[in-house]
C-alpha cells in the first residue's frame, strides 16, 4: 500500500527535470549597431546601416540565455562581392570606423565548443563622396551665408582648404569640411571683393578633389535666397 502511495511522487520527480528542460528558453541574439547618422543624431538599429565616411559603428551582440554554452564571438567583415574577410574581431562587442565607400557585410558568429550556435548579418553601406563649394558669401550680420564653406559634402575622409587674397597671401585655412571662413583676418573684417579658395580633399571612394575658384565676399549683399545657390 505504501509503495502505491509513493509511485505518484516518484513519477513526478522523474518528470520534473524533463518538464523544466522543455520549458528552458532557447539561446538567441539581438545584435544592434550604433552610429551617428547624416543629421548628426545617434542612431541605434537592428537592421542595415547607411551613412557617409568616416562612419564609426559600434556593434553589440546582445546575447540571451547563452551562459551555460560558454559562447565565443566572431565578427567577420567582408566587402560585398569579395570572398574573403578583410578583418575578424573576437569580442562580444566591437567598434569600427568605415572609411571606404561601398557595402560591407558584418557577420556575427556565436560558437560553443567550436560549433556555430547562432549567426546574423548587418550590412553597412557608405555613400560615394561629394564636395561642392559656392562662388560667394555675405558676412554682413544678417545670419545668412555668414560663413564660406562647402555647400555640399559627403564621405570626405581627407580635407584641407585655404583662402588667399589677390596678392597670394594666405588668410585662413581649415581641415573640417563642416567649418569655414568668416571673412576675417587676424580678427578684423577683410574688404569686400574677390578672394581665392584652394581645396585639396579625398573621398571614401578614392576620388581626389583639387578645387580652385574665386570667392566673392559681398558685405552689402542682403538677398537671403541666392548667394549660396551659385
Amino acid at each position: 500500500m505504501r509503495i502505491k502511495q509513493l509511485l505518484p511522487a516518484l513519477f513526478m520527480a522523474l518528470l520534473t527535470p524533463s518538464v523544466a528542460q522543455a520549458q528552458k528558453p532557447d539561446p538567441s541574439l539581438s545584435p544592434t549597431a550604433t552610429y551617428i547618422n547624416d543629421e548628426g543624431v545617434e542612431t541605434v538599429t537592428d537592421s542595415d546601416v547607411n551613412g557617409q565616411a568616416p562612419l564609426t559603428v559600434t556593434f553589440r551582440a546582445n546575447p540571451s540565455n547563452m551562459e551555460e554554452f560558454n559562447p565565443s564571438f566572431e565578427w567577420h567583415f567582408q566587402l560585398a562581392g569579395e570572398e574573403k574577410d578583410f578583418m575578424v574581431r573576437y569580442e562580444q562587442d566591437t567598434e569600427y570606423t568605415f572609411t571606404t565607400s561601398g557595402t560591407t557585410n558584418v557577420t556575427l558568429l556565436v560558437k560553443s565548443e567550436g560549433e556555430v550556435i547562432d549567426s546574423t548579418v548587418i550590412k553597412v553601406t557608405v555613400s560615394e563622396s561629394k564636395l561642392v563649394f559656392p562662388n560667394a558669401f555675405s558676412p554682413n550680420g544678417d545670419e545668412y551665408n555668414e560663413i564660406y564653406k562647402a555647400k555640399e559634402y559627403q564621405s570626405i575622409v581627407d580635407f584641407h582648404a585655404y583662402i588667399f587674397n589677390r596678392w597670394g597671401q594666405k588668410l585662413f585655412e581649415w581641415t573640417d569640411p563642416a567649418q569655414g571662413w568668416d571673412g576675417t583676418y587676424n580678427g578684423h573684417d577683410v574688404k569686400e571683393g574677390v578672394y581665392f579658395v584652394l581645396v585639396k580633399a579625398r573621398g571614401a571612394d578614392g576620388r581626389e578633389y583639387n578645387i580652385r575658384k574665386d570667392v566673392n565676399l559681398l558685405r552689402n549683399f542682403n538677398d537671403t535666397t541666392t548667394t549660396n545657390e551659385k
